[in-house]
């Protein structure tokens, strides 16, 4: 079963209410997507008002993946670099695929439509993402053709005693 990608889809409820029980469900699942687990809906809603508000204010897009009974199953956000001598690459974002669809191939059917969505944009040369050191999500997105550029020691805590490294990612989107 295949998700369907839509970019920049009309936002409405039920569209807000899919994106915040799936990153509640993901960050308790263990994903590291910004929180910490235990995490509810409620905690979530102030982050994704602040996409929303990049949404309408033209500085980021939204790439969405449903399930074949519509449920929003995947997201992943690109939000425009606003320095002026950057403005050639986009940054990704808060990407997700549900617990329950993970290891099918959705992640790497998303991150190929974030990267077509990001190709469609005049101006923008590569993606720049950055994960957290430690959960093999390098590695994976090294699997979708991503290099590692950067590393920042112990920048990311998540408890008292256990850091991780920011570690930081670039596709050159036409190179």
């Amino acid at each position: 079963m295949a998700l369907t990608f839509e970019v920049d889809p009309a936002f409405d409820p039920a569209l807000r209410d899919g994106i915040t029980t799936l990153w509640a469900d993901v960050t308790n699942a263990g994903g590291a997507v910004g929180f910490l687990p235990p995490v509810t809906p409620d905690e979530i809603r102030p982050e994704l008002v602040k996409h929303l508000s990049g949404m309408v204010e033209g500085r980021t897009r939204l790439v969405v993946g449903r399930d074949e009974d519509g449920v929003v199953a995947a997201t992943a956000f690109l939000t425009h670099n606003t320095h002026r001598l950057m403005r050639h690459w986009i940054g990704l974002y808060t990407v997700m695929v549900h617990p329950r669809h993970q290891g099918k191939g959705h992640g790497h059917a998303l991150m190929a439509a974030a990267a077509d969505a990001a190709r469609a944009i005049d101006g923008i040369d590569a993606i720049r993402l950055t994960c957290r050191g430690g959960t093999g999500a390098d590695r994976f997105y090294a699997s979708c053709g991503y290099k590692e550029v950067g590393r920042v020691p112990d920048a990311i805590r998540v408890a008292e005693d256990d850091y991780r490294d920011d570690v930081i990612m670039l596709l050159p989107l036409f190179r």
